[in-house]
């Protein structure tokens, strides 16, 4: 028999859906849900509990390029300290280097991790522990197996190890290089003086106390040494971004378990970082100055042999004093000489210059080379621009992208201007040389005409001139390179450290926890809820029957507790007879006018059902009221009558259908007054053929004429086509449907021969029904089902609870 889907619904039942009949079923599971939410919530609060801390702390620095005021624009390229335009980028790359970390790492030794017994692990006690670890880098190490310190009384400390396994590891924190250590003993165990070297066949590190009256003893502590390695792959997880795109300004956070920790990270790699930055801005300078000093030793030296060389000249000589004519061409040629030296000076800085510029190099920082010419100073500003442009661009974009190909055209065109005025200059600059020269040959001729040792002593003294001058020269820029080395200002400014303030752990989030906990704590049992009904296709409501099925409900039969079938005769009293009654008064309305003697033909779709039960228990109703009843046994392949009313099945039935007993042989009385009983006897190979023939038709008759009512138990009409042929003897049909057993499409075959008109008079009973709010609101009153839950108020002998009962049903 093909069985209806949940969800095979026509039109009329979606339009019907009862959305409070829904919401019923989901409040009816309450104590589901409660019980879950509870769960949820202890499972939130144990990983709550449980989850270690991760902690967030970060620093804000800016970086920005600081010229030294000390020097101005004729200041020689090799102190300029102007940097490249992309400076941020480059910090942040070098803050996540792994140099840099290894660097950060080494000095605040975070290879070595101090730990000490939790309530869940090991916890990480870092800049709580009153002492310090401190190892020779050059001896070897236990790696990854901590190693337990037992302060004792006595300045003691009992240091031991358990080995999991023989096959250790050490490591060389020094050549950062590793070793095999095995060993034969599953651990190790030595008390030392906490002031001594603690050397074990494993490890070598002294225990120094931050306090001279820091009180160790009977306090336990762990140190475990962790790979560098995996220690600065750790820390380079350091997230290092721009505070706002476009600006100087850097963030660092890092998150970890101890804040302590974190915020000394942070700030150690803020410095390690400032400090790489000074050096590297004044590595040039102090190569520059080494160098000038060499230079300006050597011209102290030749300025002295020049002075003892004119010294030397005006003794032999006995010429003390120049001439005014000689004085005065003297000072014309040092002149002349000094003017000489710096326009060449000028015209090499102008070939360096066109050099690096036609090298083809993309240029990111002004150069400042003592160009006083404005337009030079305009061409690499642009030119500075043009090829930061370029840089930024060509890392999202191919060559061949027409803006870059653009930027090049107007790169080289700038690039072309500024070499041409380069070339104007050095043009106008050989010329001012040129002139120089010319006006030092005049001169040169006029010393000719003076006497000869005069012209000595011009000599000697215009060399003297010239290296006083050179001395002098390279004394200022000795005192600018030193001033700048001694003035430099770091490009890193520190606008917020790191620190702990109090804030909060980022992870675990417990509010987050406890409302996934709540959720599924409530979801799940809703989703439970969903897919039970979802698969459920059994038959729970009256009203789910009037939606599904065209027959009509004749009434309900209440669930409970019963010691046998008779439950109508042992407990009059009780609600499931009061709901007998109840279809007793109900089926009258079925029955047609006339007529002294009514038969009810009662069956189900299968077996199990209660089928047997409502045949007994309706002939007990019509019987105790003083109606002349029998009930029929017809389920002729599966007989049960027998066994409820304690008599024989020997005889039955069959026997009388086959001929070999009078009916009124077969008929027996049970100890209900007024009810007889016919059993099915043997069990017949033919029962279908038994129930068609004369006698059958012969039977009824004779009981019509002899009993007020007729109740015939028959076979399922699901399973054997037997019940259907006992319908012509019927005044009224009672189907019976179990709640929560009989699948909808069960009463479909049924309920199809109702609608074309072949079986009239029949309606459906529900059986083994109870009032719970699992099954919505309501259903059952106004079908007989007595008991009405709470509000029988002693109407009923079997209604009454313990108080433990009705509790937990409040």
């Amino acid at each position: 028999m093909k069985q209806l889907d949940k969800f095979d619904l026509n039109v009329n039942d979606i339009k019907s859906f009862d959305i409070k009949e829904y919401i019923f079923k989901v409040l009816s599971h309450w104590k589901l849900f409660l019980i879950m939410l509870l769960l949820g919530l202890l499972v939130a609060f144990y990983v709550n509990m449980r989850k270690q801390r991760i902690y967030s702390l970060d620093s804000i620095i800016t970086v920005k390029e600081e010229q030294n005021p000390l020097f101005n624009s004729s200041t020689n390229l090799t102190f300029n300290w102007g940097g490249p335009s992309d400076k941020v980028e480059n910090i942040i790359t070098i803050l996540q280097s792994r140099t840099h970390n290894e660097k950060v790492v080494k000095k605040l030794q975070y290879f070595i991790n101090y730990l000490k017994d939790g309530r869940f692990r090991k916890e990480d006690v870092y800049g709580k522990v009153p002492f310090t670890i401190s190892i020779d880098s050059l001896s070897y190490q236990l790696l990854n197996s901590p190693i337990k310190l037992e302060f004792l009384e006595n300045n003691e400390v009992l240091v031991s190890t358990d080995f999991e396994d023989g096959d250790l590891t050490l490591i060389n924190y020094h050549t950062n290089t590793k070793e095999g250590y095995i060993t034969d003993k599953t651990s190790f165990s030595e008390t030392f003086k906490i002031s001594s070297l603690i050397k074990t066949p494993f490890s070598e590190f002294k225990i120094k106390p931050k306090r001279l009256s820091s009180d160790l003893a009977n306090s336990t502590y762990y140190i475990l040494f962790s790979d560098f390695n995996a220690t600065v792959k750790r820390y380079q997880s350091l997230k290092v971004d721009s505070k706002k795109d476009g600006t100087s300004i850097i963030e660092l956070s890092l998150t970890g378990s101890n804040k302590k920790k974190i915020e000394d990270y942070i700030n150690a790699s803020v410095e390690v970082l400032d400090k790489d930055q000074q050096d590297q801005k004044i590595e040039y300078a102090i190569r520059t100055k080494k160098y000038i000093d060499t230079v300006f030793n050597d011209a102290a030296l030749n300025l002295k042999r020049i002075e003892e060389d004119l010294g030397n000249f005006k003794q032999q000589s006995g010429v003390y004093d120049l001439s005014s004519q000689g004085q005065t061409l003297l000072d014309g040629v040092s002149e002349l000489d000094a003017q000489q030296q710096e326009i060449t000076e000028r015209l090499q800085r102008y070939n360096n210059l066109e050099n690096y510029i036609n090298s083809g190099s993309d240029i990111t920082a002004p150069l400042n080379m003592g160009v006083e010419d404005p337009n030079i100073a305009k061409n690499i500003i642009e030119l500075v621009e043009l090829s930061k442009e370029k840089k930024n661009l060509e890392q999202n974009v191919t060559p061949d992208y027409p803006p870059l190909k653009n930027l090049n055209d107007k790169i080289e065109i700038t690039r072309n201007v500024l070499v041409e005025n380069i070339n104007n200059l050095k043009s106008e600059t050989q010329n001012n040389l040129n002139g120089i020269k010319r006006r030092l040959n005049n001169f040169n001729a006029r010393l000719n005409t003076l006497p000869k040792k005069e012209q000595g002593l011009i000599k000697y003294q215009r060399n003297y001139n010239l290296t006083a001058t050179n001395y002098e020269y390279l004394k200022q820029k000795q005192y600018e390179a030193g001033t700048a080395i001694a003035a430099n200002v770091s490009d890193v400014k520190v606008l917020d450290k790191a620190k702990d303030v109090g804030q909060p752990p980022i992870s675990p989030n417990t509010l987050f926890n406890y409302l996934i906990g709540a959720i599924l704590g409530l979801g799940l049992p809703f989703m439970y809820i969903l897919i039970k009904e979802a698969l459920n296709n059994k038959i729970i409501s009256v009203e789910e029957i009037e939606k599904i099925y065209k027959i009509p409900v004749l009434g309900v039969v209440g669930s409970g507790k019963i010691e046998s079938y008779l439950a109508v005769f042992d407990k009059p009293k009780s609600s499931l007879a009061e709901s007998f009654r109840a279809l007793r008064s109900n089926i009258q309305f079925l029955f047609k006018k006339g007529g002294k003697s009514k038969t009810i033909v009662v069956t189900s779709s299968v077996s199990g059902e209660g089928k047997t039960l409502c045949s007994i228990n309706i002939a007990s109703v019509f019987a105790m009221s003083d109606k002349k009843t029998i009930l029929i046994g017809l389920d002729l392949r599966k007989p049960k009558l027998h066994d409820d009313f304690d008599v024989g099945n020997d005889i039955g039935v069959v026997n009388y259908l086959i001929g070999q007993k009078e009916l009124t042989e077969v008929i027996q009385t049970t100890r209900i007054p007024n009810l007889d009983i016919i059993t099915s006897g043997p069990i017949p190979p033919n029962p279908s053929e038994l129930l068609i023939g004369d006698q059958a038709n012969k039977m009824m008759e004779f009981l019509k004429e002899n009993y007020d009512y007729i109740v015939i138990d028959t076979p399922p009409v699901g399973l054997v086509a037997d019940a259907i042929e006992l319908f012509k003897y019927s005044d009224a049909v009672m189907y019976i449907i179990r709640q929560n057993y009989t699948q909808r499409g069960m009463p479909k075959m049924i309920d199809d021969k109702y609608a074309n008109g072949e079986v009239k008079n029949i309606s459906y009973v529900l059986n083994d029904f109870s009032i719970k709010d699992t099954y919505g609101y309501g259903y059952g009153y106004g079908y007989g089902y007595g008991g009405y839950g709470k509000y029988g108020n002693g109407y009923h002998a079997d209604e009454k609870q313990s108080w433990i009962k009705k509790l937990f049903k409040k």
